[in-house]
Parts: C-alpha cells; sequence; structure tokens
C-alpha cells in the first residue's frame, strides 16, 4: 500500500483487544524481524509488553520495557521524546503492579516533568490534585476581587454624645410651679396660714 509500516504496531495491539495475546506477539515478532525504524520499534515493544501482561508474564514485559529503555533505566535520564515517554510510562504501570511504589512514583515524576499535556496521565497516577486559587476565593455572589489580598480595618465604635436635659425655669404667673410648691401652697392652705383663691363672680343671668 503506502510503503509505511508503522501500521503494524496498530494491528498488533488490535488483537491485543480482541483477546488474542499470542497472535500479538506472533505480528511483533515478524514486524521486529524487518529492522523497523527506532519510532515503529518502540510502539511495537510497548504492544509487545502488554501482551505479555495480557499472558499473566509479569516478569518478561519488564524485561521487554528495560531492554528498549536501554537495559537499566534511569528516570533521570528520561528525556523529553514522545515516544520514550510513552514507554517510561508503561515501564512505571509495570514497576507499580510488581509493588514497587516508590521506584514506579520516581518515574511518575520523571514522566510528569517530561509531559507537561500530562497525555500519559502521570499526573493522576501521582495523585497530584491542583487547585484553582480564583475559585476559592470567589464570593457567594460569584464575584473574585482583583486583589485577593485580604485589606483589614479598624472600625471605631460610634461617639455617643450624652443628651443634656434642660431644667423648665420657674413659671412667675401660676402657670408652670412645680410639683413640691403645688403641695406646699395646698398645705398653707388647709391650715389657714393663707387665704385661699378667690372665685370669681359668675355672670349675673337674665
Amino acid at each position: 500500500m503506502s510503503g509505511d509500516q508503522g501500521y503494524r504496531a496498530v494491528l498488533a495491539d488490535c488483537e491485543r483487544a480482541l483477546g488474542r495475546a499470542d497472535v500479538a506477539l506472533r505480528l511483533v515478532a515478524e514486524a521486529l524481524a524487518d529492522n523497523p525504524d527506532a519510532d515503529e520499534a518502540l510502539e511495537l515493544r510497548i504492544v509487545e509488553s502488554g501482551a505479555r501482561l495480557d499472558l499473566g508474564e509479569e516478569a518478561a514485559a519488564r524485561l521487554v520495557l528495560e531492554s528498549a529503555l536501554g537495559g537499566r533505566p534511569d528516570p533521570s535520564t528520561l528525556g523529553t521524546d514522545p515516544g520514550r515517554v510513552r514507554l517510561a510510562s508503561a515501564y512505571a504501570d509495570v514497576l507499580q503492579m510488581q509493588g514497587e511504589d516508590d521506584l514506579a512514583a520516581a518515574w511518575f515524576t520523571a514522566i510528569a516533568a517530561a509531559d507537561p499535556e500530562d497525555l500519559t496521565g502521570a499526573v493522576d497516577r501521582l495523585g497530584i490534585e491542583f487547585i484553582d486559587l480564583e475559585d476559592d476565593l470567589e464570593d457567594e455572589q460569584g464575584n473574585v476581587p482583583a486583589d485577593p489580598q485580604v485589606e483589614v480595618q479598624s472600625v471605631e465604635p460610634p461617639v455617643v454624645t450624652p443628651e443634656v436635659v434642660e431644667e423648665l425655669p420657674e413659671d412667675t404667673h401660676g402657670l408652670g410651679k412645680s410639683f413640691d410648691d403645688e403641695v406646699e401652697a395646698e398645705v398653707a392652705e388647709l391650715l389657714g396660714e393663707i387665704d385661699p383663691p378667690a372665685v370669681p363672680e359668675a355672670d349675673d343671668k337674665h
């Protein structure tokens, strides 16, 4: 057809998906025998490792990936090549399956650094969660303050002016005597000390 042999890894992976891991391994072996380029060989090794896992051969799957990564792989030398990062992700998965959590975490950390878009999902496997600070700063109305710093202002209590009650002046015309003066006047009248107030005469009616 086009002469591009890159589809052979895809075909082998399809056989895996159909539950035919042995057929997938045969296709991988045939493709590797043709001396494929580095990119295709890498994809074939990933499929081969997956097929070994399907068959329960974890140790063999690990050896396939370690060989593709250079024999004694070190996460510090991973680099940023996308294919190699995918290979390392498969290797970290196998390490985790075998209970080597610390080593797997070291690989996932290196993968996450080399894969900022997290195409491999390494960040999720590390259990890292990113929090949007603006969401936390939203108030109940959904508004985000322009400056996240909180300004604290001291609030002084209001000054209360005491109410001043003015005393009413004494009424010199007998219209506003105080209660005490009225009592004293009534007592003096009863004792005969003062004359009772004059009663105005009623007008004669004809």
